[in-house]
């Protein structure tokens, strides 16, 4: 049996990271995006999360990925956070070609009606409900797709994903023009279906290994054609989908993208190639970056220099070259944030702040910062070295929210520990 904290306690009464600063007015500024001309109302991002809470039915491919009841009240809740941007998390554009189940699904056939359409027109009501802005973020998994849901995936070259931990994972194979003209339509269809949806905007996934960066990245991307070699062929995928995006959505429509700082490992994509790729991204109209780092393959999350941990967040560093290196395109750096100060800190370099597992503990935290209740996250009872428990801690406390459930304190040794206890039954 889970052992939940009973005890009614106040926000500051639970341990929390402790900031230098309660100064909130530089969070509490928006953020004009500059060729949407839309706007965030404060500096807070909530995080994207795979929150797996989309139907999933293993034989009616239909079916799959039609936000549930669960996964729009999840949004509620975050609705109402005080969030400047709420991101939603790897929304797929196949029913194949998943994360896992769970994820909400944009197939390239989906009508702007029906079930599908209404749950996602829902969601992005409840997101939107008290003045944020709601952008999904879409993906293609690629090569990362567990193999019993797509065991022949698709990938630049045909580099396997062995990592431990994760998968097993299918042999990809190369993927040839058709392929990739089915990538770049099926993006812009999502585009599309999430503005008529009542949506503010996209986001692609182009980091963690996802499709986009295993085009980006040496290690996975050993082609000879116009979409390998040299970093300008590497990144040509990404610059085809966004041109595709902008060729059906409105001038007013958000376009961002995820971008990994670095991949810690052999002919990994490096920081120059990123900086690069940022410049190339802002001539292509994109409102904004977001900065994060590394693949299952590294778990660049576990790679991060004193200095850097100093300053709470993990891509600080790389997302203030990026910041230097555009003159338009806003930059936000998620990871490992967790106090007003820290926060503070980081804003004198990027534009914005993305939250993420702290978000998932505190659905208010933006608006809890911003308000004055507090100024830190909490201290989960997990260790921070351990990233797979923490992964698995939010993913579970996030389905709690979905379901309308009290949330476990997360800070309590003893109930940590029956989560964990609990969903060792599970496997």
């Amino acid at each position: 049996m889970i052992r939940f904290a009973i005890v009614k306690m106040s926000k500051v009464d639970v341990p929390r990271w402790p900031s230098a600063s309660t100064d909130t007015r530089r969070l509490a500024e928006p953020i004009v995006f500059p060729f949407s001309k839309r706007t965030a109302p404060n500096r807070f991002l909530k995080a994207a999360t795979s929150e797996h809470l989309a139907i999933f039915d293993p034989v009616n491919l239909e079916k799959r990925g039609i936000p549930s009841p669960e996964l729009v009240h999840f949004y509620s809740v975050f609705g109402k956070g005080g969030w400047g941007q709420i991101l939603t998390g790897n929304i797929q554009i196949s029913y194949t070609d998943l994360e896992g189940p769970g994820n909400a699904i944009i197939p390239p056939d989906a009508e702007f009606s029906g079930p599908r359409f209404e749950a996602f027109a829902a969601l992005a009501a409840a997101g939107k409900s008290n003045g944020s802005l709601i952008v999904g973020q879409v993906s293609h998994p690629g090569r990362q797709a567990p193999e019993a849901l797509q065991p022949h995936p698709i990938s630049a070259s045909a580099v396997q994903l062995v990592t431990p931990g994760n998968g097993p994972f299918g042999v990809p194979r190369v993927a040839n023009k058709q392929d990739l003209d089915n990538v770049i339509e099926s993006f812009a269809h999502a585009a599309e279906y999430l503005e008529r949806a009542g949506f503010d905007g996209i986001e692609l996934h182009g980091a963690h290994g996802y499709l986009l960066a295993q085009f980006l990245s040496q290690v996975t991307n050993q082609r000879t054609d116009e979409y390998g070699g040299s970093l300008e062929n590497r990144m040509r995928l990404v610059l085809e989908v966004a041109a595709a995006v902008k060729k059906r959505v409105s001038e007013s429509f958000i376009l961002g993208i995820k971008v990994n700082s670095v991949e810690f490992q052999e002919k990994g994509f490096t920081s120059e190639e990123a900086v690069v790729l940022c410049q190339a991204l802002e001539k292509a109209g994109f409102d904004y970056v977001e900065t994060s780092g590394g693949t299952y393959e590294d778990f660049a999350f576990e790679h991060k220099k004193d200095s850097t941990k100093k300053r709470e967040n993990y891509f600080v560093e790389f997302a203030e070259r990026i910041r230097k290196a555009v003159t338009q395109t806003k930059v936000y750096t998620t990871g490992g944030l967790r106090t007003v100060g820290g926060m503070n800190s980081t804003l004198e370099g990027v534009d914005g702040i993305g939250i993420g597992r702290a978000g998932i503990y505190e659905p208010s935290f933006a608006g809890d910062i911003l308000s004055g209740k507090i100024t830190g996250a909490k201290q989960p009872a997990v260790s921070e070295l351990d990233f797979p428990s923490q992964l698995g801690l939010a993913s579970y406390v996030a389905n709690l929210v979905g379901r309308g459930e009290d949330l476990p304190d997360v800070t309590d040794p003893g109930v940590t520990e029956g989560i964990f206890a609990k969903l060792a039954k599970q496997q």
